[in-house]
């Protein structure tokens, strides 16, 4: 029988089946971070219960954490209470804890990857819906509420349905100034944010075999914001060479046995999908949002459609535009920007601040713009020292803060203010999602250097 790479590492994990009803599947790497741990945590206590599999968790602490004066207490109460809860309760479980000042802390989809904790054929779970990430390396990974995170904790395992399968294939080559952001905004921008709802999808095609494992991440990243339960990629030799020799990855003998199952983790050539999409991957531009949802994106060269042309209510898209203060017909280039926000678990790895700089060397940053570069995590950080990005962005007026969510979802000090305009390289751009009033532009590393330097929307074509 003909098998899709999703049903051969569900399948695999599935401990019992229920008639009518979900899976139980076991799930090898779990990660928690302060916001959705707590409670699962406090679940755990009540009911007297021992996490089951420490070594199989990991937690490190992101989403509401400061990128300025990390050495220094937390000040908000809350996040201080929520970070203090964590590594308390990783301590009482013997969980290993990346916590504020540790060398291995970041975001926790970053840190994953960079550490061999994500590995391919695994199943990976987070209190955290852009858990999909994993999925670059062939793994099932997915995002899960408070009370599965006490569930995972307690049993290593989680009830869920078994999801429909869609194959996205992207073939050709990608032009310049295209990257793997672009091509995730373009796939939403077509399927819209519920067009691949109920199922998890797998990406194929040129496009995505000649990505790095940064561009394949970030692509995986996005699949949530389509309606997906999750994004996968079939491991290759990028993928391996990517992850040997990492702190947590197979060593010796252990490698090999590894290598012989992870090379078979790849669709069969008659596998069926219940659902299979195609792009050319020439046609794709540098994209950005216009509105306050992923799927509102064009070619940053093209006209905000008009509303009758858009699937779903006209109320509804106007009310959004309105939001933006934009127009139908407007044209997207040449619209002023205050802040640019580089980073997050899409965008916020060494790769994403080697392509801004390249943007930006020998230039100078507009005068209206706050631009905040904040890495994914340490090891970002410092690959940015070392590999001398820091020098060429302090050259040309910008400051590195330190690692965290940050201005993604604003949950730290980070905010965008109302009515302000934010070129972001993270993944939502619903209304006040940067801050309360704040208007989010979702765009790749490359158009957000290009609007960080000339101070308005900006076709990164026209500086390379």
């Amino acid at each position: 029988m003909s098998n899709t790479l999703f049903d051969k590492v569900w399948d695999s994990h599935v401990v019992q089946k229920i008639k009518d009803g979900p899976d139980v599947l076991f799930i090898d790497r779990h990660m928690v971070h302060e916001v959705t741990s707590p409670v699962a945590f406090l679940g755990l206590k009540k009911r007297g219960v021992k996490v089951l599999f420490p070594n199989k968790t990991f937690a490190t602490a992101d989403h509401n954490t400061p990128t300025i004066n990390q050495h220094l207490p937390v000040q908000d109460p809350l996040s201080a209470n929520q970070l203090k809860a964590l590594e308390e309760n990783s301590k009482e479980h013997g969980i290993s804890y990346w916590g504020l000042g540790h060398e291995k802390n970041g975001i926790v989809h970053v840190v994953g990857p960079e550490y061999g904790i994500t590995q391919p054929g695994a199943t990976i779970v987070c209190g955290d819906s852009h858990t999909s990430t994993h999925g670059a390396f062939g793994a099932i990974a997915f995002g899960i509420g408070t009370s599965e995170v006490e569930m995972v904790l307690s049993t290593q395992c989680i009830m869920q349905p078994k999801p429909k399968k869609m194959r996205i294939t992207v073939k050709g080559s990608l032009n310049k100034g295209v990257t793997p952001k672009d091509v995730a905004l373009f796939i939403i921008s077509k399927l819209s944010t519920s067009g691949a709802t109920g199922y998890f999808v797998e990406y194929s095609g040129t496009v995505f075999s000649n990505m790095s494992m940064e561009g394949r991440m970030t692509v995986c990243n996005l699949s949530i914001e389509m309606g997906a339960r999750g994004g996968m990629i079939a491991p290759d030799e990028k993928t391996f060479d990517y992850i040997k020799g990492k702190e947590f990855t197979p060593k010796g003998k252990n490698w090999e046995r590894a290598m012989e199952y992870w090379s078979t983790l790849k669709s069969d050539e008659n596998a069926i999908f219940d659902k299979e999409i195609e792009f050319d991957g020439t046609k794709i531009n540098p994209m950005i949002t216009f509105g306050t949802n992923p799927g509102m994106g064009i070619g940053i060269s093209n006209e905000i459609p008009k509303a009758e042309s858009q699937d779903g209510g006209v109320h509804t898209y106007k009310k959004s535009l309105n939001y933006m203060n934009f127009e139908e017909g407007d044209s997207m280039i040449g619209k002023n920007i205050d802040f640019v926000f580089l980073g997050s678990c899409t965008n916020g790895r060494i790769e994403d601040f080697r392509e801004f700089t390249r943007i930006v060397k020998g230039k100078q940053k507009a005068s209206n713009v706050t631009a905040w570069l904040v890495p994914g995590s340490h090891k970002v950080e410092k690959a940015i020292k070392d590999e001398g990005l820091l020098k060429i962005l302090n050259d040309s007026g910008f400051e590195l803060r330190e690692p965290g969510c940050s201005a993604c979802l604003a949950m730290n000090d980070d905010k965008i203010p109302a009515g302000k305009y934010a070129v972001s390289t993270s993944n939502r751009n619903f209304e006040g999602r940067q801050g309360p009033g704040s208007r989010t532009l979702l765009a790749s590393p490359l158009v957000a250097a290009a609007a960080a330097i000339t101070g308005k929307i900006t076709d990164p074509r026209t500086l390379i």
